[in-house]
């Protein structure tokens, strides 16, 4: 199994396939509470990622706007998958993405060599704006336009699934 990209191999990887991007170093961040920190700070889009699977063992890393209500009970029918979805372990995560927990990301779809898992982008973070997300560490944050995220997407061989994310009905928990 070849190593997982590092954060520095991952921006010398957008440089060199001419992708511009800004990096932006902070305190580590687990959670979108805690990243909110960081507002006004950087601009765009701020987003959040989970690394899900299905009945089946399908596999899917869904990006979305940070405050997106997800809801997770109706989502494998938006995405097509078998079942009911569920959180992927930690071990998972790492093993196909490289990435851990708290550090879940859509650049992550880089060390997925083997075309495992399916990207899923909100359609509400296509709005032109730009994107952020952590550089496979949650020590700092990515800034990218949408459609230079839409071409390292596809240069890694995962044509995002861009889709209205089911939101829970009022008075369910998401």
């Amino acid at each position: 199994m070849t190593a997982p990209l590092t954060p520095d191999e991952l921006c010398s990887h957008l440089t060199t396939q001419s992708i511009p991007f800004h990096r932006l170093d902070h305190e580590a961040v687990f959670t979108v509470a805690e990243s909110k920190s960081l507002r006004g700070t950087i601009d765009g889009h701020h987003t959040k990622n989970l690394f899900l699977k299905d009945k089946k063992g399908r596999l899917f890393l869904v990006s979305a706007l940070e405050s997106t209500r997800i809801d997770l009970k109706r989502l494998h029918q938006a995405l097509g998958a078998s079942g009911r979805l569920s959180f992927g372990s930690a071990e998972l995560l790492e093993e196909k993405l490289g990435v851990t927990p708290g550090s879940v990301t859509a650049f992550a779809v880089i060390n997925d060599r083997a075309g495992d898992v399916t990207m899923v982008l909100d359609a509400n973070l296509m709005s032109g704006e730009a994107m952020n997300f952590h550089p496979l560490i949650n020590t700092a944050t990515l800034r990218i336009a949408r459609d230079d995220m839409l071409g390292f997407l596809r240069s890694t061989g995962h044509e995002p699934l861009i889709v209205d994310l089911p939101a829970p009905v009022d008075g369910q928990n998401d």
